[in-house]
């Protein structure tokens, strides 16, 4: 079995130079993430690549829909099982007393007790409206297959389709040009996944796929609903409400684990505060921002 560590400034460009050593695509072989990589002190100063490892599938394999859909999960992702608890004991059930002892407990009196409810009319039931059908989504604009643009459109096209997630694929460049993708009519969130991991895997993917073979590396950006604006706005809440906690208590506040781009939200939220700072601790998936009032 064939295996290629590899080391660059993002684990993107770390997995897209190893696939150039190794001449194969993303559904060839299997990504273990060994370091995250960090910018250090300014981009300077303790700084440190990312690094991963990509192990050749046994046998010929092309890039199917299992292995895009397995690698939707995350790269190097593992999962704990959840521990598995002994059923509780059911404790026995003190014995009701019949109505009448109870109402008489709570200071009711007989002729209450025995008095009948007056019985109400029924409401008529309306009758239950039409469900209307959803309405088609409109394809998007059609990019030049040769262009990054059109790269990240056929791809994403293609994988969505696998997903069963009907979706318009709306594609274009910003002025720094980084490709930018907006994907719409997924109402159920499919592509958002829990807190955004779906979108992150997707992102990550058309990343790779966009910058395979290219000297130049190009950002891309995948956003769905307006996914992205409306989490960095509750991002922006929590870590306010953090700090407050942390001024009223005098205690460090410590925040579940994020991905880089949240952590980096939340830093970025409270660099004006004076009476906090924020630092990240914890490795890999256990990093996490941790907030302190300043002396």
């Amino acid at each position: 079995m064939t295996s290629y560590e590899c080391s660059a400034k993002t684990i993107e460009e770390a997995v897209s130079q190893g696939l150039q050593k190794l001449n194969c695509s993303i559904g060839d072989v299997d990504i273990e993430v060994v370091e995250e990589g960090s910018k250090g002190l300014f981009g300077l100063f303790g700084s440190k690549l990312a690094k991963v490892k990509l192990t050749l599938k046994d046998g010929d394999s092309e890039d199917s829909g299992e292995n895009l859909l397995d690698a939707l999960s995350g790269v190097g992702e593992v999962k704990l099982q959840p521990e598995k608890k002994a059923p509780a004991q059911k404790k026995p059930q003190p014995e009701k007393k019949p109505m009448k002892a109870e109402k008489a407990a709570e200071g009711a009196s007989d002729a209450e007790y025995a008095k009948p409810a007056e019985a109400k009319p029924a409401e008529p039931v309306k009758p239950a409206e039409p469900v209307k059908p959803a309405e088609p989504v409109k394809p998007a604009e059609q990019k030049d297959a040769s262009t990054v643009e059109g790269i990240a459109q056929q791809y994403l096209q293609q994988i969505t389709k696998m997903m069963g997630v009907d979706v318009s694929v709306d594609v274009n460049t910003d002025e720094e040009g980084a490709v930018r993708v907006n994907m719409s009519g997924d109402t159920l969130g499919i592509l958002i996944g829990r807190r955004g991991e779906t979108l992150d895997a997707l992102q990550y993917l058309t990343s790779l796929q966009v910058n395979k073979g290219r000297e130049e590396y190009t950002r891309v950006t995948l956003d769905t609903e307006n996914y992205r604006a409306k989490r960095e706005e509750a991002l922006v809440r929590l870590a306010n409400r953090m700090a407050a906690r942390a001024v009223k208590t005098g205690r460090r506040v410590s925040l579940e684990p994020m991905n880089p781009y949240e952590r980096r939200i939340l830093h970025s939220a409270l660099q004006n505060n004076p009476q906090v700072s924020t630092h990240s601790e914890g490795e890999e998936q256990n990093r996490h921002v941790v907030i302190t009032l300043n002396k």
